[in-house]
């Protein structure tokens, strides 16, 4: 245990025997050979992280702004709920280096994306919802139903239990010998993950103290083959949900980490080192930062819809009027979407985007007679300058390899 009051990581030695049907030369396999370290992450049910001063009161004053915009976006949360959970998603996403236009991730909503990363950020959204769905009781089965959220599409294999090999970060293909982090190995996995669930439990830290150093150490952990990253963000959210800082929307805090990436992987660094400080400070930062972005793509989208609201010529009791909300949340759109999130006939449906067309709302998305799409440019537009704003200081994903 460290002054800080957090444990430190140990290391223990491994064998290490590359398998058999892996093609290399007799020189890179002997090379592959041999122990190797992995980390033995000490145990947090129980620790009490003695912060400064002024790391509490930041995370005091980032909890609370995270919980303004939370209660601003609340009184508008139907069509802006969907749009901020889908940002969140793309943002996590992109730490991964997993990118896609607003477009692509609005086809992928209709299962009509071209893009394959765009179904993957699609699935890092149902990965969100099921954070926060589990809230009430974020236990074991929970994580594991979030990644299976994420990966049961691209990956079926690896989804359902934790982990059952050894995995790596960075370094070469074949062994963890160079790796930039080894997490612990796989027989670990399953007590560190108890351990770190009755963490989850606890209501006696800040909430972004709390959730910073679960997410920490579920990163330290690493508990799954793949997307240990996107869920570990996913479960942050899981985390002020239920701590009740969020009631109405997903705040975009991973946008906020994507604005400095190296320092977030740094701050992680930092933790394995006992310093809980810095994953604290970053996620605070990543709050205020993620807050600012989101409050300027919210004010762009109220006032494209007030804008909208006013060239739109219709019955009061025409569908066209609903179908302005559903096009910020969904900005790209089909007749058969519109007709079942409207509860209209087909006909009807045709008619409300048509009129929006007519009243350039939307555009056609696509030049076919069948399988007729329509697109908002202004929400996609709004989306796209969040995406940018959020990454103008990015620093990249460097030092980041396998399984994240």
């Amino acid at each position: 245990m460290t002054d800080s009051g957090w444990p430190e990581l140990t290391f223990e030695k491994r064998p290490w025997e590359p398998r058999l049907d892996q093609p290399m030369s007799r020189r890179a396999r002997l090379a592959a050979r041999g122990p190797y370290r992995s980390a033995v992450p000490g145990t947090i049910a129980e620790a009490h992280p003695a912060l400064d001063a002024d790391t509490l009161a930041h995370a005091d004053d980032a909890s609370r702004e995270l919980a303004r915009f939370d209660a601003e976006s609340g009184a508008f949360a139907a069509p802006f709920a969907a749009v901020l959970l889908r940002t969140e998603s793309a943002s996590s996403s992109e730490i991964e280096r997993i990118t896609t236009s607003a477009k692509q991730l609005a086809l992928a909503d209709l299962g009509a994306a071209r893009s394959g990363n765009a179904r993957l950020v699609r699935s890092n959204v149902e990965a969100m919802q099921a954070a926060i769905a589990f809230a009430e009781n974020l236990d074991a089965q929970a994580i594991i139903e979030m990644q299976r959220a994420l990966l049961e599409h691209s990956s079926p294999e690896q989804v359902g239990a934790w982990r059952d090999e050894q995995v790596w970060i960075g370094g070469g293909a074949f062994s963890p010998h160079n790796a930039d982090f080894v997490p612990p190995h796989h027989e670990r996995v399953p007590a560190l993950m108890d351990d770190l669930v009755r963490f989850l439990a606890r209501t006696d830290l800040p909430v972004i103290v709390h959730a910073a150093l679960a997410h920490a150490q579920f990163e330290t952990i690493h508990p799954f083959t793949d997307g240990n990253g996107r869920t570990g963000r996913a479960l942050v959210h899981g985390m002020l949900r239920a701590a009740g800082a969020t009631q109405n929307v997903a705040v975009p805090v991973s946008a906020g980490l994507l604005a400095n990436v190296d320092a977030y992987f740094d701050a992680l660094t930092q933790y394995r080192r006992g310093d809980p400080a810095a994953i604290v400070n970053r996620m605070s930062e990543a709050t205020f930062a993620g807050v600012g972005n989101g409050r300027t793509l919210v004010t762009a989208l109220r006032e494209t819809r007030s804008a909208w609201a006013a060239r739109v010529r219709a019955r009061s009791d025409s569908a066209a009027w609903r179908l302005l909300d559903l096009a910020v949340q969904q900005p790209v759109l089909d007749v058969a979407t519109v007709s079942d999130r409207l509860g209209v006939t087909p006909a009807a449906a045709t008619a409300a985007l048509t009129r929006l067309e007519e009243a350039e709302v939307l555009t056609r998305a696509n030049s076919g007679a069948r399988n007729r799409l329509w697109q908002a440019p202004d929400v996609l537009d709004a989306l796209e300058a969040f995406a940018t704003r959020a990454r103008r200081r990015g620093a990249g994903a460097s030092g980041i390899g396998k399984s994240r």
